[in-house]
């Protein structure tokens, strides 16, 4: 039997992460993680290679500095933190994170990215309803990424990684960012939506509060996502569309 799906087109507010959710920018991330992390293990004479279950273990999902710690110590080493300021180049966790921020922002200006036709779709249908949507995202990119994507105007707040560091949020899996989005769209996480890609976005979700936790399947797997806390999963957001454009309520 077909899992029952929510409506979010009655949910007091939508709360989307980003990266693997409305935009598949979590594979321009996988990809300067690797190309990071290779050349990392390389200086550092580690055998065990960096892989795409590494990503989803210990990166994914969390704010940047925290994800190049968890990584390292999954290898047994433990780095200096550094400052944020530190050089690309520098041997501390937050030289790595900047290194691949570099890595990142430089594929981002030269390729574009286009969000999900599916999430798309839904983001469009949702606010045109009047529903109130934000963004939870660890990245400190967000901003820059929702408007390369024609995508900021949806949204009436962004708590990103910016926002964290400076408000001193806890990395997802912990509650904070996804209870501080909450509270800036102004909306009670137990009548709210929260949809996530990660276990660790998941998690902090269902710690805030969220009776409803969407999981798209991107990568991280459907027990995973369930195990974390979503409370369904999806393969793409098209899913919650009505069946036509008749049935979509006119006011939210």
């Amino acid at each position: 039997m077909p899992e029952a799906l929510p409506d979010l087109f009655h949910a007091d507010g939508v709360l989307f992460d980003l990266d693997g959710v409305l935009t598949p920018t979590a594979e321009v991330h996988m990809r300067a993680w690797k190309a990071v992390f290779d050349d990392v293990f390389a200086r550092w004479g580690i055998t065990a290679p960096y892989t795409d279950a590494d990503y989803y273990d210990y990166v994914d999902g969390k704010k940047r500095y925290d994800g190049v710690a968890s990584l390292m110590r999954s290898r047994n080493v433990e780095l200096p933190w550094g400052d944020v300021d530190d050089e690309p180049t520098a041997e501390t966790v937050c030289g790595i994170g900047n290194r691949k921020n570099a890595a990142f922002a430089a594929s981002l200006r030269a390729q574009g990215i286009a969000p999900y036709p599916g999430s798309l779709a839904l983001v469009e249908s949702l606010h045109a309803v009047g529903i109130p949507l934000g963004v939870v995202s660890s990245s400190k990119n967000a901003e820059e990424v929702l408007g390369a994507a024609g995508l900021r105007s949806f949204f009436r707040i962004v708590v990103d990684g910016v926002v964290a560091e400076r408000d001193g949020l806890a990395s997802k899996p912990a509650a904070d960012m996804f209870a501080a989005g909450a509270a800036a769209l102004g909306v009670d996480p137990a009548r709210a939506v929260a949809v996530e890609d990660a276990t660790s976005g998941a998690a902090s979700a269902a710690a805030a509060g969220f009776a409803t936790v969407v999981g798209v399947d991107r990568g991280a797997g459907a027990d995973a996502l369930r195990a974390a806390g979503a409370t369904v999963v999806v393969d793409d957001l098209d899913v919650f569309l009505p069946a036509s454009r008749n049935d979509i309520p006119e006011t939210a």
